[in-house]
C-alpha cells in the first residue's frame, strides 16, 4: 500500500487503516491474528481500535486494545506500526454524560497503555464530543498527555466542524499541538439523519468538507463502506426494502448512486467496493479510509483498491 503522511506529524501511515472493532470479538484471537497477520504484509500499519470495542457484549472489556496488544508483543512489530487507539467516550449506558475532564482522559490513556503493552500511543482520539465544554480546556489535558510522553499526536471523532475550529484556534494562539487528523462517520452513501442510529456519532459534511479541504487536515473516515451496502446490493444480497439495511441508508439519493457506482465499476473494470474506496482516496486532502475486514478475501479486495484514483468529474458524477 502507498504511504500517506499525517500533516503535520512525522506519520506515515499506510493508505487504508483495519478497522479493529470485531477483534477478539466477532473474530477469535486466532482469527484476529491472522486478518492482522496478511494487513501487515499488504503492507499496512495502522489498525484502528478504541477503549470501548467491545464493552456492549458480555466479554472481557475492551477486548480490542487487548487482542492488539498480545498480536504486537507476539510479533514483535511496534516498532512498525503506527499505534492509535480513542478513549473518552461516555459510558454506554450514559450516553448522554460526556467523560472529557483531565482526569478522564488520563485514566482512559493510562489504561489505553497497559492493554496494548505500549509505552507510547502515537495518534490517540477523542471519541466523542461535549459542545458544552470549553474547547481550549480539552487541548490542555491533551497537550498535558503529549508533554508527558503518553501520546505522540492526538486527533478527533465525532466533532462538528465548528468545534473543531474552535480547538484549533485555540491550540494555534498559544502554541499548543493541536488536532492532527479527524475521524467521521464518511462514505459513498448519503446519510438521512433523521434515521440515524446513534446521535452522537458526526457525518462528513458541507462544513467539514470545507475545513478539510481549506486547511489539509487529514480525515480518517469510519464506516467508509457503509457496512457494505452498495457491494451488497449490487450482488442481490441485499435490496432498499430489506429489515437489514440500516434506515439511515434507505434513501433515493443512494438508489441513484448505486446506478452510478455500478456504471463506473463496469467502465473502469473495478469492483463495487474498489469504487467506494477509490472515492475517499481521491478526495485532494489526505484520507484514510478505516476498512472493517472479516476475512483476508475481504482486505485483499480492499487494498487494490490503493491502486484507484478517480477524477474530479467523476467524483462530482458519483455524487451528483
Amino acid at each position: 500500500m502507498k504511504r500517506t503522511n499525517i500533516a503535520g506529524t512525522e506519520l506515515d501511515s499506510s493508505s487504508l487503516s483495519l478497522g479493529g472493532v470485531a477483534l477478539g470479538s466477532k473474530l477469535d484471537e486466532e482469527q484476529s491474528f491472522r486478518l492482522m497477520d496478511a494487513y501487515v504484509d499488504f503492507g499496512g500499519n495502522m489498525v484502528d481500535t478504541a477503549q470501548v470495542y467491545a464493552n456492549w457484549l458480555p466479554i472481557e472489556p475492551s477486548v480490542s486494545e487487548r487482542t492488539i496488544g498480545k498480536w504486537m508483543k507476539l510479533r514483535g512489530n511496534r516498532s512498525r506500526l503506527i499505534v492509535t487507539t480513542k478513549g473518552a467516550h461516555p459510558d454506554l449506558s450514559t450516553m448522554q454524560v460526556s467523560r472529557l475532564s483531565r482526569e478522564e482522559i488520563a485514566s482512559d490513556i493510562e489504561g489505553s497503555l497497559r492493554r496494548l503493552q505500549v509505552d507510547c500511543i502515537d495518534l490517540y482520539w477523542l471519541h466523542r464530543d461535549d459542545p458544552a465544554k470549553d474547547a481550549g480546556e480539552i487541548i490542555e489535558s491533551l497537550n498535558e498527555q503529549a508533554k508527558a510522553g503518553n501520546i505522540r499526536y492526538f486527533g478527533c471523532s465525532n466533532w462538528s466542524a465548528a468545534r473543531i475550529r474552535e480547538a484549533q484556534a485555540y491550540a494555534a494562539a498559544r502554541g499548543l499541538q493541536g488536532f492532527a487528523a479527524n475521524q467521521m462517520m464518511w462514505s459513498l452513501a448519503e446519510v438521512d439523519r433523521s434515521k440515524q442510529g446513534d446521535p452522537t456519532l458526526v457525518a462528513m459534511d458541507e462544513e467539514t468538507m470545507r475545513l478539510h479541504t481549506e486547511t489539509g487536515i487529514a480525515a480518517i473516515p469510519y464506516s467508509s463502506q457503509a457496512q457494505g451496502i452498495f457491494s451488497k446490493l449490487a450482488s442481490g444480497a441485499l435490496t432498499f426494502d430489506d429489515e437489514k439495511l440500516a434506515p439511515m441508508y434507505r434513501t433515493d439519493g443512494n438508489r441513484r448512486r448505486l446506478e452510478r457506482i455500478k456504471q463506473l465499476a463496469a467502465e473502469r473494470s473495478l469492483t463495487i467496493a474498489q469504487v467506494v474506496l477509490g472515492y475517499l482516496l481521491s478526495q485532494p486532502f489526505p484520507t484514510i479510509p478505516i476498512v472493517g475486514c472479516y476475512t483476508v478475501e475481504q482486505l485483499q479486495e480492499c487494498v487494490e483498491a490503493d491502486a484507484v484514483r478517480l477524477s474530479e468529474e467523476q467524483l462530482a458524477f458519483l455524487v451528483k
